[in-house]
């Protein structure tokens, strides 16, 4: 099949680099977002995200003519959606997080007005099981004088197929090209067609399964990083009471030939491991039980370092006994969710500086080489420079080892370092 238009909804983390991807194959490519500042910002040959070489290749495919952005759903022969699926608001504490396919309906009725007969539609947003169905029955309600695989199989008008991504960010551009990618159509015309797809820039292996068995995949392997960090996290904890370096004991223990125990941290963030093992739990809640614990311990670690804050609050103040808490200032190292990027989607980072801004009466900086400036609703946290931070603060605390942070000394016996860069 010849592709000389695709489309990608959702022109974020994923969306974008998938977009200039294929423009730098000289593709046409239609990428579409509902924030117009992003649409602007890609016409202009710009990008709103930090990815290393991902400016380069889409100023590159604007100046050309292959990548235009809208907010408009334009026709195209293939449809990439790439949009967030967040969870539905919480009733109790406690409860399982459920996922919410808003943003997936929304691109589904969006692109069904310009669909034709034999167009490719592939989900590759993070999603439950059975997701992908769903989406189909969307466009299928919406466009009645089209067929598809749901109900007319292989002969079906429109392909539709779960093709995930599996990329590291700071690396994605090399990873979309090298990683092999999973391949999972409704039917296996629609794999095929899909493949055909990939083909255009996928140097990986593209392997053919079915629809929920592809979703599952993506989730599973989320879900497997999440109990391997939640082992370390626990860990960490564990040596912090048993007062054992837990940085050396890991480096000793990784010196068995059977074993790798991860890094410890703040907790867990990002759209992916933080959110995909929730997915699993909250359709098989009994089975789920390994996963769901992991879950748990990963969702506390920011409050257990919250409480080290506290501590070393109260121990400055003791020492310092002409002070009170409105004279301690603490700076927080690292607000994204991991090191050498910009996002803060679920940071555990950004959480546990928000909660200290929050608890705390004294000033609370934050210090995040990758962002200008902090989202608009966050006003409590002063975002400053690492010098300004290092020379004025009482408190020091390392949440996120970026490259920056790491040559850096901070000459001060208060530091709470959850990554075990400053030790």
């Amino acid at each position: 099949m010849l592709f000389d238009t695709i489309s990608i909804i959702g022109l974020g983390y994923i969306g974008l680099p998938t977009a200039a991807m294929f423009a730098s194959c000289k593709k046409k490519v239609i990428g579409v977002d509902v924030n117009q500042y992003v649409v602007d910002t890609i016409n202009e040959g710009q990008i709103h995200i930090v990815e290393p070489e991902l400016g380069r290749l889409v100023h590159a495919a604007v100046t050309e003519g292959y990548l235009l952005a809208t907010t408009i759903p334009k026709p195209a022969d293939a449809f990439l959606i790439a949009v967030p699926t967040p969870f539905l608001p919480i009733e109790n504490e406690g409860d399982i997080p459920q996922p919410d396919l808003k943003y997936i309906q929304a691109a589904a009725k969006a692109i069904s007005v310009v669909l034709k007969k034999g167009d490719l539609v592939i989900l590759e947003s993070t999603s439950p099981v059975g997701a992908t169905e769903k989406m189909a029955g969307w466009v299928a309600a919406a466009r009645t004088d089209l067929t598809f695989p749901q109900t007319h199989g292989e002969e079906s008008d429109i392909r539709v197929a779960y093709c995930p991504e599996r990329v590291l960010p700071g690396h994605v551009v090399r990873e979309l090209v090298e990683n092999d990618r999973i391949i999972g159509g409704m039917t296996t015309k629609c794999s095929e067609v899909a493949i055909e797809l990939y083909k255009i820039f996928v140097q990986g292996d593209c392997v053919i399964t079915n629809a929920c068995t592809a979703e599952m995949a993506k989730l599973t392997e989320n879900s497997c990083r999440d109990v391997q960090i939640a082992f370390a996290n626990e860990l960490s904890i564990i040596c912090d009471k048993l007062d054992v370096d837990v940085w050396e004991l890991i480096s000793l223990a990784n010196r068995h030939p059977r074993i790798n125990i991860l890094q410890p941290g703040p907790g867990v963030g990002g759209h992916c491991i933080a959110v995909d093992p929730w997915f699993i739990v909250s359709k098989t809640p009994e089975q789920a039980q390994l996963i769901h614990t992991a879950r748990k311990v990963n969702d506390a670690k920011p409050f257990w370092v919250i409480d080290k804050v506290k501590i070393a609050i109260a121990d400055f103040l003791q020492a310092n006994l002409n002070k009170t808490a409105k004279d301690v200032t603490i700076s927080c190292y690292g607000l994204a969710f991991k090191p050498d990027i910009d996002d803060l989607r679920e940071s555990p980072a950004l959480q546990i500086a928000q909660n200290i801004a929050k608890m705390h009466t004294g000033i609370t900086f934050g210090v995040e080489p990758h962002i200008h400036e902090l989202p608009e609703h966050i006003t409590n946290i002063e975002l400053t420079s690492f010098e300004l931070a290092s020379r004025e603060a009482d408190i020091h605390l390392m949440l996120v080892d970026h490259k920056e942070f790491k040559d850096k000394k901070i000459f001060n016996k208060n530091i709470i370092d959850t990554k075990g860069i400053w030790r």
